[in-house]
């Protein structure tokens, strides 16, 4: 255990950043010296040399989760010991496009390779058990699937390519095989249409599984199609039952007398939302006014959706199963009906709106002198959309100026607060689409938050920290209490060397002494690399080094905003969270006891996977507006930079932001071998070297709206 104690110690302090994965890694390690014996989170602190107060409580979160994850057994409370043996671990499957799959597993540092012959029909996403070889790779160690723990999806979307007797549904999406359809499990779907199907058998020795068509979605090339079918890739609804919109219809608009006096009245103080120009749904309103003591007062009215959706009702059930609304590049599908979204909980301009709100007494430097939590009844005065705001606040003149220039001054000295206390600046340009009748793309432009969009992200940011630290600051006065946390891990240490590493080719470099020292050193980069040809690569890269943002009930803060205390309170129209932060706070500001934290934690994780699967959607929609816009533009050649480099090829994104891919087989003035440390693929013979941030010039070669993939060629002048 001593040789193991040392080494741990050496991996937890080599870098200022402490993360749960990179945590896991190690207490699995010391865990496998010992396997038959049971610890406790302070024998494990103590071996692994944590001592600070914060990463021993990450210990034991991180503990407590590996048991969730079935890594460890709790033996008694608070005692765990390893579950499985060193000879097979469980992991994630991720498909690669060779055809073989990673198994991302936190019992090896590592990913396992797994070739396509030892994936025994386990897919994409599904959690497996796999048998390590005994062999040593110099890289990877190897596997082979021998037990499907848990199948990620049972149900595939795809194009129906039919044959005299029979048909395959070729699918979409990183799934590895095509679905045997037998003539009678077609279900009506005719050749080319997109349909999903389900699996039925698999047979042991089947190269393709059989499946019957469930759905069809309509003609391949058809908008409508399309999106639905990208939905249901990712198992997103794209409609309402019939149960569900009947019982949104049934909820009554008008607001009972009682109801208003039970709340504090906000209709007659100044009160907007700013929202984009497309939104329906206005779940966020601001109200200003100035107090006799010359402090300022800000109101964060949010619509009190749980007001109307009852726990255990239809409506409840349905938002909690979707999780979030989807955002799509030409729709969104909303996690409630749009009874609810778009009309008696949107706070719509001269209507009486339901709130609960976070109201802000404010001194002259934005500091806090007063905060109250509680619920409220609104009339909002104006609905501005971010452009006309933005025009009041430049021109000074106008609906509600004198309201709109104090408060963007207020975030303007929130936000400076923010990243001087170590938040980092992620400032990314979105791409947007104008579309035709048929949705078909005419034009791609960007999207650049200006300071409206920043004025009421801050006031957002205000409300969802203060309401974290309301219950969760539990210092000296208060017992802990269950309550959802929206958490950021810090960055992991390994992708935090690789990337500076990268950067000093650019000149650029990042300290990685402290967590302070990183984050301001990191806006420091973000803010030099503006307006140069690398800055999307570097800005893509430090945003792929992070943790990804995640619910919980296990508070372990927020890294990137650097917040002790984050959750999400200001958007309970589109993302179910939000609806369980204000039932809790409801409970809590009544003097409820604290809740079980099972059931939260559990609805933390389907919520954490929902938000990233409609993230993945939304993604994938982009994407295909890209490839069809770029049908029209086969053969033109554009300037680019090398965006990402694998051993299949190189991946080049365009000035207008859209990304395509130089087949690595395309490269045929010499053999290149991809050098994974310097993001570069190298020719053997000629030395000629692609490496990630390189100028190019390349040729639209090919689009393929079905797998969604767009191939460059290199332009001639590329090619000598």
């Amino acid at each position: 255990m001593g040789k193991r104690k040392k080494s741990q110690r050496r991996i937890l302090s080599k870098t200022a950043t402490l993360n749960k994965k990179k945590l896991k890694s190690a207490i699995l390690s010391v865990l496998y010296e010992d396997p038959a014996k049971d610890f406790n989170y302070k024998q494990i602190s103590a071996w692994l040399g944590v001592r600070d107060p914060d990463s021993r409580k990450l210990v034991n979160i991180s503990l407590q989760e590996l048991a969730e994850d079935d890594y460890l057994e709790q033996v008694t409370r608070g005692r765990f010991r390893l579950k499985s043996k060193r000879s097979s671990v469980c992991g994630i499957v991720e498909m690669q496009p060779q055809g073989f799959a990673y198994v991302i597993s936190s019992e090896v540092d590592r990913p396992i390779v797994v070739s396509s012959q030892n994936l025994n029909h386990s897919m994409e996403g599904d959690k497996v058990r796999v048998s390590l070889f005994a062999h040593k790779r110099k890289h990877n160690p190897e596997g082979e699937v021998t037990e499907i723990i848990e199948r990620a999806k049972t149900h595939f979307v795809g194009k129906v390519e039919m044959s005299r007797n029979f048909a395959f549904l070729l699918t979409s999406g990183k799934v590895g095989f095509d679905i045997f359809i037998p003539k009678e499990n077609l279900k009506g779907a005719k050749d080319g249409q997109k349909a999903i199907a389900e699996i039925i058998e698999w047979p042991s020795r089947g190269q393709n599984p059989v499946g019957q068509i469930t759905e069809i979605l309509g003609d391949t090339g058809n908008n409508n199609a399309e999106m639905h079918a990208i939905l249901a890739e990712y198992e997103l609804p794209y409609k309402f039952s019939e149960n569900v919109n009947k019982a949104a219809l049934k909820i009554q608009s008008t607001i009972d007398e009682r109801e208003v006096s039970n709340r504090r009245d906000y209709r007659s103080v100044p009160t907007f939302t700013i929202d984009p120009e497309d939104a329906q749904d206005f779940d966020d309103a601001i109200s200003y006014r100035e107090l006799e003591n010359g402090n300022r007062e800000i109101g964060v009215h949010i619509a009190d959706v749980t007001h109307y959706v009852l726990p255990g009702s239809i409506l409840d059930t349905e938002a909690q199963m979707r999780g979030t609304s989807v955002y799509l590049v030409d729709r969104v599908v909303p996690m409630l009906p749009e009874r609810l979204s778009n009309e008696i909980c949107s706070l719509r301009p001269d209507e009486d709106r339901l709130c609960f709100s976070a109201v802000f007494e404010l001194d002259g430097s934005a500091g806090i002198v007063k905060e109250w939590f509680g619920k409220t009844v609104i009339n909002s005065d104006y609905r501005f959309t971010y452009e006309e705001a933005q025009e009041v606040i430049e021109k000074g003149e106008g609906k509600f100026a004198s309201e709109l220039v104090e408060l963007n001054d207020i975030a303007k000295t929130l936000r400076e607060q923010r990243f001087s206390n170590g938040s980092i600046a992620f400032d990314r340009v979105e791409i947007k689409f104008n579309l035709g009748e048929k949705g078909e793309p005419l034009s791609v432009y960007f999207k650049e938050a200006k300071d409206a969009n920043k004025l009421i992200e801050e006031l957002m940011l205000l409300a969802n920290k203060r309401v974290a630290s309301f219950i969760g600051d539990t210092k000296g006065h208060k017992r802990t209490k269950t309550f959802v946390y929206r958490i950021h891990d810090k960055p992991d240490p390994d992708k935090l060397e690789s990337f500076n590493t990268f950067i000093h080719r650019f000149g650029y470099g990042i300290k990685l002494n402290s967590a302070k020292d990183i984050s301001s050193s990191l806006n420091s980069l973000l803010q030099n690399v503006k307006g140069k040809k690398e800055q999307n690569v570097v800005e893509s890269l430090a945003v792929r080094s992070m943790a990804k943002a995640e619910y919980s009930t296990r508070n372990i803060g927020h890294y990137g905003l650097s917040f002790d205390f984050y959750t999400h309170f200001t958007s309970p129209i589109r993302r179910y969270p939000d609806m369980m932060v204000h039932r809790l706070l409801e409970k809590y500001l009544s003097g409820g006891r604290s809740v079980p934290g099972e059931k939260y934690e559990d609805l933390c994780r389907h919520s954490s996977s929902m938000e990233e699967r409609a993230a993945n959607a939304e993604r994938a929609s982009v994407k295909y507006k890209q490839v069809e816009f770029m049908q029209d533009h086969l053969g033109e050649i554009y300037p680019g930079v090398i965006s990402g480099v694998t051993d299949w090829g190189i991946y080049v994104e365009l000035e207008n932001k859209i990304e395509g891919m130089i087949p690595v087989r395309e490269l045929d003035d010499d053999f290149y071998i991809f050098d994974e440390k310097q993001y570069a693929l190298k020719g053997r013979h000629k030395n000629k070297v692609y490496q990630l941030g390189d100028a190019i010039q390349v040729k639209i070669w090919r689009t393929n709206l079905e797998r969604k993939q767009l191939d460059f060629q290199l332009a001639k002048k590329d090619n000598n």
